[in-house]
């Protein structure tokens, strides 16, 4: 397995397929789960003639299960880590929900100002801030996140299968075609990641404030979301990120559920590629 070690001796896995002088595109995976999730985007792009990159976070898929970390600038630093161990420029940097953070943190604190990366693609993102609060009354009670710490404690391969099944992909909806294939795929990586980062990990993408990280941000970013999110609420997500970006673009898909990049892969990555070219994201 190709893996690098952090600074603090985490060990992270990567993938890196393709061309090495085609421009990168660098995938940065949801929680609770890993590099697998992008599968059809990566097949997609390198067949397209890019190079695809993605790594598993720390303490999920096969990078290691340490301790401690498990919050934004340790997730950015990672991806820093890899990107420059890997010299990747003009790079395309792609998250989706809690990866959609780490884009936001990695690309104003270290891709940026490396010179590193061209554009960014926030896909169902966590930022500017989850989390219900004074300043964000729109956000999401601390009692849901709070549910969530106490449903993984209590039985996580249990709480992971009744999200991959429901709310997730939109299968808990009236006339919904559910995928077993998907739910398991779901499943099988969470639980290929260790509970303790899981467990953090569900603070850092909710209670992590990314408002300037999306003001830093000066790089053309694509920002799309379902309407139909039972995640991210997207009025409350990628609504505001297109406000607090400077150039940003905003297409939102009517009855899109938050793991769109799967259900829907066709429509998302078609997307995706006009906008890495330079042309016209229609809208929905």
């Amino acid at each position: 397995m190709a893996t690098i070690t952090t600074k603090d001796g985490t060990t992270i896995f990567y993938k890196d397929w393709g061309p090495k002088d085609a421009q990168p595109i660098v995938f940065h995976h949801g929680w609770p789960l890993s590099s697998d999730d992008w599968d059809a985007q990566m097949l997609f792009f390198l067949a397209n003639g890019y190079r695809v990159v993605a790594h598993d976070r720390r303490g999920h898929g096969r990078s290691s299960q340490v301790p401690a970390g498990h919050d934004m600038d340790h997730y950015a630093s990672d991806a820093s880590a890899v990107a420059e161990h890997l010299d990747l420029r003009n790079a395309i940097h792609i998250g989706h929900s809690t990866g959609g953070g780490e884009v936001a943190h990695y690309v104003a604190k270290y891709g940026e100002p490396q010179g590193r990366v061209a554009k960014a693609v926030l896909i169902a993102a966590v930022p500017p801030l989850m989390v219900k609060t004074e300043k964000n009354p729109g956000g999401t009670p601390i009692e849901v996140f709070d549910g969530f710490r106490k449903a993984l404690a209590e039985n996580r391969a249990q709480f992971f299968l009744d999200v991959a099944s429901g709310p997730f992909y939109g299968f808990n909806r009236p006339g919904a075609k559910a995928s077993q294939g998907i739910i398991q795929n779901w499943w099988r990586q969470g639980m290929m990641g260790s509970a303790l980062a899981h467990y953090q990990g569900i603070k850092a993408f909710s209670e992590t404030d990314q408002t300037d990280d999306l003001k830093a941000i000066t790089v053309p970013t694509l920002v799309l979301q379902g309407d139909d999110d039972q995640v991210v609420p997207y009025k409350d997500a990628s609504v505001l990120q297109a406000k607090l970006l400077k150039h940003g673009t905003l297409k939102i898909y009517p009855g899109f559920p938050h793991g769109m990049m799967t259900t829907n892969a066709g429509v998302i990555n078609a997307d995706i590629r006009a906008f890495i070219k330079g042309a016209a994201v229609k809208a929905a």
